[in-house]
């Protein structure tokens, strides 16, 4: 897979899948636009030094995806410095699980936000660029649990599926301008969200998945990587689930 020439926006990209995801669409040759929430400002800087030692381009923007000014900033920061905007990965997401009758209001809307809206934002925001230029790659990260539900997670369920709807009608509206639109859906990665996981929490899950182990962040930004490219420029609206088998039940 060669991306020489395009320009990547990753999105929470300072640690986990976001990371991965990155540093796997530079080393396929691509300039990338790095983001995550202030908090992460210093990994992200991290994040874009192991960029530009891959002799790739990086920028690196504290932004918060669920705020349209912040998002607005960040494509309008690539765009001025790159001059065009290629491939849009929508990665950032959060997790606040609990149970329906005890998630509060605050629960659901920070998922719902940081987890679909923002994808809704960054997507409207790129599109003006890549429906000018005829030509654009928007990835989107979903789960399987957005598939098969789980219980204690209905938010962060609905905003995944919310992902794949939405990933779906994007595809109708933008395939005739030469944009691919498409998710990704992860099953068990070894992630930071993971690792908060018990010893039995985490056997269980494994005991679930056909392959029988976890997988990596660099597992998803494989995938990523093949639907941003030039390889996968006939496939659109399709969710390809990266979890050892795990969604067929």
């Amino acid at each position: 897979m060669d991306l020489s020439g395009k320009v990547a926006i990753v999105t929470g990209s300072a640690r986990g899948i976001g990371r991965a995801i990155a540093l796997k669409l530079a080393e396929a040759g691509a300039d990338i636009v790095v983001n995550d929430i202030a908090a992460a400002s210093d990994s992200l800087e991290s994040v874009a030094n192991e960029i530009r030692a891959l002799n790739r381009q990086a920028l690196a923007v504290t932004a918060d995806v669920s705020s349209k000014d912040d998002v607005n900033r960040m494509v309008d920061a690539a765009a001025n410095t790159f001059g065009h905007i290629d491939i849009m990965v929508n990665n950032a997401g959060v997790t606040r699980d609990q149970l329906i009758m005890r998630m509060t209001d605050e629960e659901w809307d920070t998922v719902l936000n940081i987890d679909l809206k923002s994808a809704f934002l960054c997507t409207r925001a790129v599109l003006r660029h890549m429906l000018r230029q005829r030509s654009g790659r928007i990835v989107s990260i979903a789960s399987i649990v957005g598939i098969t539900g789980n219980a204690g997670q209905a938010n962060y369920a609905a905003a995944k599926a919310g992902i794949i709807a939405f990933t779906r009608s994007l595809a109708k509206e933008a395939g005739s301008r030469g944009i691919t639109a498409n998710a990704v859906a992860p099953g068990f990665i070894e992630t930071k969200m993971t690792e908060k996981l018990g010893d039995k929490q985490r056997q269980t899950f494994l005991e679930r998945v056909p392959l029988g182990v976890s997988g990596t962040p660099r597992d998803v930004a494989e995938a990523v990587a093949f639907l941003a490219s030039e390889e996968a420029k006939y496939i659109t609206g399709q969710v390809l689930c990266v979890d050892g088998g795990l969604a067929l039940g």
